[in-house]
């Protein structure tokens, strides 16, 4: 894959979310600590972002919507999800999935789609209503109420909504007009309910609003008058964004109010069309930004439970191929499924490395000397350090290195051969065992975090690549390199054929959050080495080179 500014690589992901509100940050943050691969698509567009706060939310009430999607993202990324800016132009059902391509040519690939666009606000084509539009121009007393009480305010007939806005509103302030504008027919029984309840009626098209020191002052009508008033409310139609729903056959419907459409879904936010689901306005129009949360929650709960069962479903089949002496791809099976496990534990790599005097060639892998060359020695985390041969090279071209690894018999083969490079390289080096499905490097930051060929299965995999990204200081340099899945094929070639621990740098890329870096270069290097039998062969790796803003 070619160089770029974070544009080249396909994301590859288990769920894609679509949409960064409230709901599609929330359904996010519930996948990501469920250990899924999520990344978030935002327009950042959010339909309350004129509103000054977000309001009847426990223990964020008055907080600015800015302020809560800020706080949604760094939670979704705590736990290791990704925030992708940026809109969704197109998407296509593909094998494994879903594909969706973003309007700058990035791809997402992913197995389930989470629709949380939520709804557009159209509002009668009055001049200056949409300017005013979140500030003093209002739809919800539950939203707005409290910030207008007992304060003048008006409300806009554009239909039968317009009676029930009286009502509520009437609630939070006694100074109430009603203009009738061009969408109110009044009963002889509404016009009474108006008058007991205190409430003027003003009849006569609205033209325009006035307004002072950037404050609503009044409404403008056609024959000249102007009614002073501090707020004015009106019933917005709501309409969704139906353009990539519709190109999956995802169902929009009128909701019963005929105020709103809606997607068709049931209560966990699964559509009729598998793989889909969506959550918060679009399946509740008339959710406040609480209810659209819960909602995203409970749909992510629904896809991790679908994903589950077809993960499920695809471990049984491995099970009966390893069973039958053979992988999925008909290649034969030197372990199975089931000793992953073992196989990446501090047992099996203590026994390994104490079994033989060397397990390793000693000498620091290709992909780290090409990069490295072009660098000025600073601090770096060398993770899977294995004997330690890129540890102790990098501090001997002056780098101070922690070397990281699960098995405390490599560090410790690793300290006695630094010990014979002399003190000025053994000083520099730290040796740190841990395992690394869990380790994390906390507020340490480095000029270089590199892993060479460490291999786990997703999730643990995505989760420490998120880490040791992190752990990258603003402009130094992120290096992971691994087995191609391509070597698989190569014909003598021992690897364990286990897919899931192989990776390609697309996949390495997908994880990162893209505004972080400044470049990332994702390539298949081809590399010739030599088999068991000794014959010299082609094998492929996959190279993650990746540098942080400054």
């Amino acid at each position: 894959m070619a160089d770029s500014k974070v544009g080249g690589p396909t994301y590859r992901v288990a769920v894609a979310v679509i949409g960064g509100g409230a709901a599609g940050l929330s359904a996010a943050l519930t996948l990501a600590r469920a250990r899924r691969a999520v990344i978030v698509i935002d327009a950042g567009e959010p339909r309350n972002a004129p509103s000054a706060g977000v309001h009847g939310f426990l223990s964020r009430d008055g907080i600015s919507p800015a302020g809560l999607v800020a706080a949604g993202r760094q939670e979704v990324e705590r736990y290791g999800g990704v925030v992708l800016p940026g809109r969704a132009e197109a998407v296509e059902r593909v094998d494994g999935g879903f594909e969706v391509r973003l309007a700058d040519g990035r791809t997402v690939a992913a197995r389930r789609l989470l629709f949380a666009t939520g709804v557009v606000d159209e509002l009668p084509d009055i001049p200056g209503l949409r300017d005013r539009w979140g500030h003093d121009v209002l739809h919800c007393p539950y939203c707005h109420g409290w910030e207008i009480r007992d304060q003048p305010v008006g409300v806009l007939g554009t239909g039968e909504m317009a009676l029930h806005q009286v009502q509520l509103f009437r609630q939070w302030t006694s100074d109430l007009v009603l203009f009738t504008h061009t969408g109110v027919d009044l009963t002889d029984e509404q016009s009474e309910q108006l008058a007991a309840r205190g409430v003027r009626v003003v009849p006569g098209e609205v033209v325009g609003l006035e307004v002072t020191d950037d404050r609503l002052t009044g409404v403008r009508l056609a024959d000249g008058t102007v009614v002073p008033r501090s707020a004015v409310t009106v019933a917005s139609r709501l309409r969704v964004d139906d353009r990539l729903l519709t190109k999956l056959g995802v169902p929009v419907t009128r909701h019963p109010s005929g105020m709103a459409e809606q997607v068709e879904a049931d209560p966990t936010g699964r559509t009729p069309v598998p793989g889909v689901w969506a959550a918060g306005n679009l399946t509740n129009p008339f959710a406040q930004v609480m209810a659209a949360a819960a909602a995203g929650t409970m749909a992510a709960a629904a896809v991790n439970g679908d994903l589950a069962e077809e993960d499920t479903a695809d471990a049984v089949r491995r099970h009966r191929a390893a069973a039958a002496g053979e992988d999925d791809s008909g290649l034969p099976v030197h372990h199975g499924p089931a000793d992953v496990a073992a196989m990446i534990s501090q047992v099996f790599w203590d026994e390994r490395y104490g079994s033989v005097d060397r397990v390793w060639s000693g000498n620091p892998n290709p992909q780290l000397v090409a990069v490295v060359d072009r660098l000025p020695a600073g601090t770096a985390c060398d993770v899977g350090a294995g004997e330690g041969a890129d540890a102790i090279w990098l501090a001997g071209q002056g780098w101070s290195v922690t070397a990281v690894d699960v098995s405390a018999v490599a560090l410790r083969r690793g300290a006695e051969q630094a010990a014979t490079a002399g003190d000025d390289v053994a000083k520099r080096l730290t040796w740190q065992p841990a395992d690394l499905r869990t380790w994390d490097p906390g507020t340490a930051r480095f000029d270089l975090v590199t892993a060479q060929f460490m291999h786990l299965p997703d999730p643990d995999r995505a989760m420490l690549h998120r880490r040791l990204a992190a752990a990258v200081r603003p402009g130094g340099t992120l290096l992971i390199v691994g087995h191609h899945p391509s070597d698989l094929d190569v014909p003598g070639l021992r690897r364990p054929r286990m897919r899931d621990l192989l990776f390609t740098a697309e996949q390495v890329a997908a994880v990162l959050y893209p505004q972080e870096w400044a470049s990332v270069r994702a390539e298949t290097v081809p590399r010739s080495a030599t088999d068991p039998d000794g014959n010299r062969v082609t094998v492929h790796d996959a190279v993650l080179h990746a540098v942080r803003h400054r």
